[in-house]
């Protein structure tokens, strides 16, 4: 599958250059500074129109991705790639929703050199945001669609996820598994004070189910343990008592 660019905002963009000379050439007196500003105009409309029209490929095939974006150009194999994820974090605060972005994660022996400037909004992990869908004329879903056939495993559908950052002031508490430990936590301390092997095994085993529950968590930020380790840490002390409890 081949993406390509929209010209949309180039026609928009000519549209307002055109609109935003005519007061300085019919509204202003003849003069030299006058021209000096329409010709300033004119240079800053044909750099906005070099930009716009600057090359741009990104294929999506059984190789991997044949890119030219985000300071690439070349194919970058699959092989490269730990994760592609499709991101449109829900919006917050009344701003106006986002467009859709592709983002990259490499794998450890990818040759990619480019600075990654982004964050994986699975894991937190640097990525390198490839482009906004709203620059190509191809929905997001056929992208999705096209990601998701070639790209397998690598690839996950991000679109209207809370994004995940530790780093970010007012992240909103994982509540459901914060209730989860609190009706664990107790329980926990009453099965270990309780010497009882089968009632420390039984609530052992609802441990581990929860936790295979939880999806993957974002990386915690610095002092504070994540909800999973809390819980691993808890199904850990109910099987020590259990070896601690055998006889020797």
């Amino acid at each position: 599958m081949e993406l390509h660019k929209t010209r949309q905002t180039l026609w928009s963009g000519l549209a307002i250059f055109a609109v935003g000379v005519a007061p300085l050439l019919y509204l202003t007196p003849s003069s030299t500074v006058r021209w000096v500003l329409v010709l300033l105009w004119l240079l800053a409309a044909g750099v906005f129109v070099a930009y716009q029209l600057r090359p741009f490929r990104f294929r999506i095939g059984a190789d991997g991705l044949d890119l030219r974006v985000a300071g690439l150009n070349r194919l970058v194999a699959w092989a490269e790639i730990d994760s592609v994820v499709l991101d449109q974090p829900l919006p917050s605060g009344g701003r106006k929703q986002r467009a859709a972005s592709v983002v990259l994660v490499p794998a450890t022996a990818s040759t990619i050199d480019r600075r990654l400037t982004g964050r994986s909004p699975v894991d937190g992990r640097p990525a390198l945001v490839l482009i906004h869908l709203d620059q190509v004329r191809q929905p997001p879903g056929e992208v999705a669609a096209a990601l998701a056939h070639f790209g397998g495993s690598r690839f996950t559908d991000a679109r209207q996820q809370v994004p995940h950052r530790h780093d970010a002031p007012g992240t909103p508490p994982d509540l459901d598994g914060l209730n989860v430990l609190a009706e664990l936590m107790p329980r926990a301390q009453k099965a270990l004070d309780s010497g009882d092997a089968s009632q420390r095994q039984a609530l052992k085993a609802e441990v581990d189910a929860a936790l295979a529950r939880r999806r993957p968590a974002a990386p915690a930020g610095d002092g504070e343990p994540r909800l999973d380790d809390v819980l691993k840490a808890i199904s850990d002390a109910l099987s020590a008592a259990d070896e601690d409890a055998k006889p020797s």
